[in-house]
């Protein structure tokens, strides 16, 4: 399965770290790990917060390639 998130490529665009990112989310460093290697996904609450701290689109942290894929 491709990824289905890019938090990781937003935060080297952005030049953050995912300890960071941990701090600001309130969360693990080892969960932030987690998402940025797709080994589990953030809730959409989560990625509305992520989006917000690093300035971005909701849009840009999902992959919707994959799920047209999904669905055809």
């Amino acid at each position: 399965m491709d990824d289905l998130n890019r938090i990781k490529v937003i935060l080297a665009e952005k030049k953050r770290t995912n300890k960071w990112l941990s701090e600001q989310l309130n969360v693990t460093p080892s969960t932030v790990s987690k998402w940025c290697t797709n080994t589990s996904q953030p809730d959409l609450g989560s990625l509305m917060q992520i989006a917000k701290i690093l300035d971005v689109e909701l849009t840009d942290l999902v992959r919707f390639e994959e799920f047209k894929h999904e669905t055809e």
